[in-house]
């Protein structure tokens, strides 16, 4: 419960949040500019993040110069990547209970990502986790990418319940953005604290900011048991 308000229903972003991937985009982004002879930087890496991947590209391409097309670059990509996941993917912490959780109270659960379908698909099939979620949106499903609330929105029509009944659980501050703006109860999980300790000011706004999907705060939140106690973020 959130005051007056009941959590009907839960929008998981994928990328970061339900998996340990946004390493593995950081492996692929090295791997992309060194072979073109440059350097994928912090700077670089949080400018994209979030982003549907026609525009993460399109950020890469236009900070670097390059001659390559985003249509090239998704192809490398994918191709990249799918060697990286089967030695390297796995759930963030918390995730598996978490669901257990939402399923055995009969929550409806779904995923609203900027990725593509084809990523999405072959990150749930290595887990057997297709048939927990009501729906998958992806990045090609908007025409306007995060932060747009378009993806959120749309979730809420979906799981058929009003914004603000609706859990988003968010890595990103683009993906907290949309949230926000669609209206939806807003849970940051930052993928990247400061070294101080301190978070991305564009996480304001936030209901709740956690340091994993283990915080009991976000169970306390839905009305359910468990989690663990954890330091505020």
């Amino acid at each position: 419960m959130n005051g007056e308000t009941t959590i009907r229903a839960v929008v998981f972003d994928l990328d970061g949040l339900m998996f340990n991937t946004e390493d593995l985009y950081n492996l692929v982004g090295r791997e992309l500019l060194a072979r073109r002879g440059t350097v994928y930087t912090q700077d670089l890496a949080e400018k994209m993040l979030g982003r549907r991947t026609p525009e993460a590209l399109q950020i890469m391409i236009d900070w670097h110069a390059l001659p390559d097309s985003v249509e090239q670059l998704t192809e490398e990509t994918q191709q990249i990547m799918e060697g990286l996941l089967d030695g390297h993917v796995r759930p963030m912490p918390g995730l598996t209970d978490l669901l257990d959780a939402l399923c055995a109270s009969r929550r409806p659960i779904g995923i609203a990502t900027s990725s593509r379908r084809v990523h999405a698909t072959a990150l749930l099939s290595r887990f057997r986790w297709q048939d927990r979620f009501r729906f998958v949106l992806t990045g090609e499903d908007v025409q306007h990418g995060k932060p747009h609330p378009e993806i959120y929105l749309q979730a809420s029509q979906r799981i058929d319940v009003p914004p603000q009944e609706m859990m988003v659980l968010e890595d990103s501050p683009v993906g907290c953005q949309a949230a926000l703006a669609a209206g939806a109860f807003t849970v940051a999980v930052p993928s990247h604290v400061s070294p101080h300790g301190n978070v991305d000011r564009r996480f304001e706004g936030v209901q709740l900011m956690a340091r994993s999907l283990r915080d009991r705060r976000i169970y306390s939140a839905l009305g359910l048991h468990g989690g663990l106690e954890e330091p505020p973020v």
